[in-house]
């Protein structure tokens, strides 16, 4: 991989940083070293309105130290601080540090309340006020840009409010879920069914599992192809959670309902993943987290 990087881009960028600086100064010192040519009166010649003339006075000298001083400042900054390139600065700062200083400090002042929460099983804590509170913030931090603010999903990403649960809805579920994430893959099965119209036939017959409209004379032609589903949905359609393949028959549908989303699904597949929350939050965080997502679908 190293053969297709090189550091031009931090010696890009941190040229032109200091070459910019450098022409400043050199600016500031022409210019101050220049001699306008002035009439006996001490202007320029230029004249507006009739009797307006235009003095040829030096800048006071507190505001050629002033930009003076900010070319020293700039100079010293990227001394001490980031800003050349890849260069870490004489400090060692990061934005990354100092957030991570802030989040440390955070949770260590919080320490106490949620030593309480952890005492408790998720259970009991989605009873309490304070921890969904908490819970909801924590919610509305880290999962309501997929699940929505009322956790009622989108298409793509499950509704945490239905019951219904691709791997299980219990409180251990949840938190299993919550810490390592998810990956869910639904392969491409067009070549395995048979022909388009096999296909097709198919999908009529996984809209029948559910009592949604299709046409039967279709879904019995596709029951036979159910075969190759089966493996993973069951061969009732009902899904299986330690796989965290979709219920067939529930009229629940991630990523869009009719024939046309079936076929795509059947010929193109879909891939989804659930990003481990692991290394954003602490173990009591997900503690109330989990509680908070329990209670949201067991009120």
């Amino acid at each position: 991989m190293s053969d297709f990087t090189s550091n031009f881009w931090e010696i890009y960028i941190g040229g032109i940083t200091l070459v910019s600086i450098v022409a400043c100064l050199v600016l500031l010192v022409v210019t101050g070293k220049m001699k306008a040519s002035t009439a006996g009166d001490n202007t320029t010649g230029h004249v507006w309105d009739g009797d307006l003339r235009e003095m040829n006075n030096p800048l006071p000298r507190w505001w050629s130290y002033m930009f003076v001083f900010t070319i020293v400042f700039s100079l010293a900054y990227l001394v001490l601080y980031p800003g050349l390139g890849s260069y870490p600065g004489t400090l060692g700062w990061t934005s990354a540090k100092l957030h991570a200083d802030e989040v440390s400090k955070g949770n260590a002042e919080t320490a106490p309340i949620y030593a309480k929460f952890m005492a408790m099983k998720p259970e009991d804590v989605a009873k309490d006020a304070q921890a969904m509170a908490i819970g909801e913030r924590l919610y509305g931090n880290n999962c309501a840009q997929c699940h929505a603010s009322d956790a009622r999903g989108n298409k793509g990403f499950p509704n945490l409010t239905d019951g219904d649960w691709l791997h299980g809805g219990t409180p251990e579920k949840i938190k299993e879920t919550l810490v390592g994430g998810r990956n869910g893959n639904m392969p491409p099965m067009a070549a395995a069914v048979g022909s388009a119209d096999d296909v097709k036939n198919l999908a009529q017959y996984v809209l029948s599992l559910s009592g949604s409209p299709h046409d039967s004379a279709r879904a019995a032609l596709g029951k036979d192809k159910f075969g190759v589903c089966a493996a993973c949905h069951g061969p009732d359609g009902k899904g299986m959670q330690a796989l965290g393949s979709a219920n067939l028959t529930d009229n629940i549908w991630l990523h869009g309902f009719g024939e046309k989303a079936i076929l795509e699904m059947i010929n193109n597949g879909k891939v989804n993943v659930m990003p481990a929350q692991a290394d954003k939050l602490t173990e009591a965080q997900i503690h109330v987290l989990t509680s908070y997502i329990w209670g949201m679908s067991n009120k």
